[in-house]
């Protein structure tokens, strides 16, 4: 939804003093404002934001007076799905209790009121002037800055209207894991403004019985494989040869781009040491440096600013656009050149460390990613126990978009006749290798 914003205009007002705001959400931009939730105009709003500073801010102003709190923490895993609830009761008489921000089933204690002449806490029985009265709701979007940068990936939305909810209403810890993990049908009374969307899919109709649809503002919702129960790779941005140095980073964390004449390279956000995995990358609009394959997590210029994947460390080992297999500065024959529009699979067999690549659905050097430790006509051998993540390297104007399962390569191409694929996890447009799947959460432990 990084380009999107949906809304909706209550009827009627709801109850001003208690309500409960519960989402998922996983980052696929930093550093920059991104209100989560608004309503209101300029002068009396309401908002839940990421800051410039990557803190979350919680906040209400009526025109004189403001009441919130920016958290000390900062939140920049773009890796994860973060689980955030907002519990809103004036009615509260100790003040620390009528605003609350939890993270991942923590209450997170805020910091800064330098942004509020009134404090951090509304004083009691406070109405909000914007949220639950009759101006409208908007999610992923701000009218008064409409250039503002927005980014983020939304599921399992709940509004409560009267009732105050804790974290623990919408998630639990995972007794074996220990990890915070969502409630898909929580036991909650949604009162008049109540909704629930974006709960299995992409439906911004209201999923509780209220019916308090949502309309789409602008841009298009995308149903992607990636929630909280199944977290798919994406790019990470905070290494420093992606977002650092100038990379572009679209289409919900998938899609990469480069316009200078330096080669610089992008690595995933999921680095497994054993299993078996495949990924496609799909290149468009130049190909004249481009490196698909993976890395090894243990290469020391992982981080660095210009550090070349694939050439500066045998670690590192791709099939570049030429239909070379290269690893480590050395380049050798191996299949058929890539051009504009092709599809490169990568199929990483941890388990007998073994690597292979496909186009177009054609696995190259007449490569058997299903024969296992004999490893027939594999492109590469691994390290065995190494931390592997897909990477690419690109320069020139040439875009790449990976799908790690999510079913598209960017905004407006997707899967066109996904192929078969075993394990039932991820969707791609070629068939997937029988034993292996997508890079996710659910890939990992199956």
């Amino acid at each position: 939804m990084a380009n999107t914003y949906i809304t909706r205009t209550p009827s009627s007002a709801g109850n001003r003093r208690k309500f409960t705001i519960s989402m998922w959400v996983k980052r696929v931009k930093l550093g920059v404002d991104q209100w989560l939730v608004q309503a209101g105009a300029s002068g009396s709003e309401f908002d839940i934001r990421f800051t410039t500073s990557d803190q979350i801010r919680f906040s209400t102003w009526d025109g004189s007076n403001g009441y919130g709190m920016i958290t000390t923490r900062v939140f920049r895993d773009v890796s994860a799905w973060y689980h955030l609830v907002f519990q809103y009761d004036t009615a509260q008489a100790t003040d620390t209790n009528r605003n609350k921000i939890y993270v991942n089933g923590e209450q997170i204690s805020p910091s800064d009121t330098s942004a509020y002449n009134a404090g951090k806490h509304p004083p009691q029985n406070y109405d909000n002037p914007s949220w639950n009265n009759t101006t409208a709701f908007r999610i992923n979007d701000v009218t008064w800055t409409s250039s503002s940068p927005k980014g983020a990936v939304y599921s399992h939305i709940h509004h409560t209207d009267g009732y105050a909810y804790d974290a623990s209403t919408f998630g639990s810890t995972d007794s074996t894991t220990g990890e915070w993990k969502i409630n898909t049908s929580p036991s909650i009374t949604m009162g008049t403004n109540g909704f629930t969307i974006l709960k299995d899919g992409n439906t911004i109709t209201d999923q509780s019985s209220n019916s308090n649809d949502f309309t789409l503002g602008a841009g298009q919702i995308t149903n992607l494989k990636d929630n909280p129960s199944n977290n798919f790779c994406n790019i990470n941005l905070l290494y420093n040869q992606t977002t650092g140095q100038g990379v572009v980073v679209n289409n919900c964390g998938n899609t990469v781009y480069y316009a200078s004449n330096a080669s610089r390279s992008c690595f995933g956000s999921i680095a497994p040491s054993s299993g078996k995995y495949y990924f496609e990358a799909k290149v468009f609009g130049g190909t004249g440096t481009v490196v698909i394959g993976i890395v090894n997590m243990a290469w020391s210029n992982l981080n660095g600013a210009s550090g070349y994947a694939f050439h500066d460390d045998a670690l590192n080992f791709g099939y570049n656009v030429s239909g070379q297999k290269t690893s480590g500065g050395s380049n050798t024959a191996y299949g058929s050149a890539i051009s504009d529009g092709d599809i490169v699979g990568v199929a990483m067999d941890l388990d007998n460390s073994k690597l292979y690549f496909s186009l177009n659905g054609v696995f190259q050097g007449s490569g058997d990613p299903t024969s296992g430790a004999s490893g027939t006509n594999a492109a590469f051998t691994l390290a065995s126990g190494a931390n592997y993540t897909g990477a690419c390297r690109l320069r020139n104007g040439t875009q790449v978009g990976f799908n790690f399962g999510n079913g598209q390569y960017s905004g407006s191409s997707v899967v066109a006749s996904e192929g078969t694929n075993a394990s039932g996890n991820g969707k791609f447009e070629y068939d997937v290798p029988t034993g292996y799947t997508a890079l996710s959460t659910k890939g990992l432990n199956l």
